[in-house]
């Protein structure tokens, strides 16, 4: 078991690498404008145009989670430090067993998906992210095309 300090320097470190620009780019992608709805939508993304972000995402926060699952950090830790890897998965946990099947993965996202279903409330908690991804979605996208639309009259 790590110390309390141990877990704090590896959480920062996490937290440092976060902050590269292609992996940031990555992130805001995954975050703002992946929002599947179905698992048709999330094998597109997964092979089209943004497959480098995102496998870039979901690598980097199996990895993170993968220092937990093998006592690197304390879990409690990393789930305070880093709530973005509830959003993350929130977005492929409905597909990831079709994701693992299609992809001939079992594995894919075993780490992610063990940290985050090991906290408490889990399934609230994703569905909750899920739901508040995917509104802020739609409002974006209803505001992007009232600016297009009200610009032009």
């Amino acid at each position: 078991m790590p110390t309390p300090f141990e877990s704090a320097q590896l959480n920062l470190q996490l937290f440092d690498l976060r902050r590269e620009p292609v992996l940031r780019a990555a992130r805001s992608w995954f975050v703002l404008e992946f929002n599947p709805e179905s698992f048709s939508e999330l094998a597109s993304a997964a092979s089209g145009e943004h497959n480098a972000a995102f496998r870039m995402v979901i690598s980097y926060w199996d990895m993170a989670a993968s220092l937990v699952t093998t006592g690197a950090i304390d879990a409690d830790a990393f789930c305070a430090a880093h709530g973005e890897i509830f959003a993350m998965f929130s977005k492929i946990q409905p597909f990831l067993t079709e994701f693992r099947t299609a992809s001939g993965e079992p594995e894919l996202c075993k780490h992610i998906e063990s940290v985050v279903m090991a906290a408490s409330g889990a399934e609230a908690t994703l569905k909750r992210r899920r739901e508040a991804l995917r509104a802020a979605a739609k409002a974006r996208a209803a505001q992007q095309t009232f600016a297009r639309t009200g610009s032009e009259n």
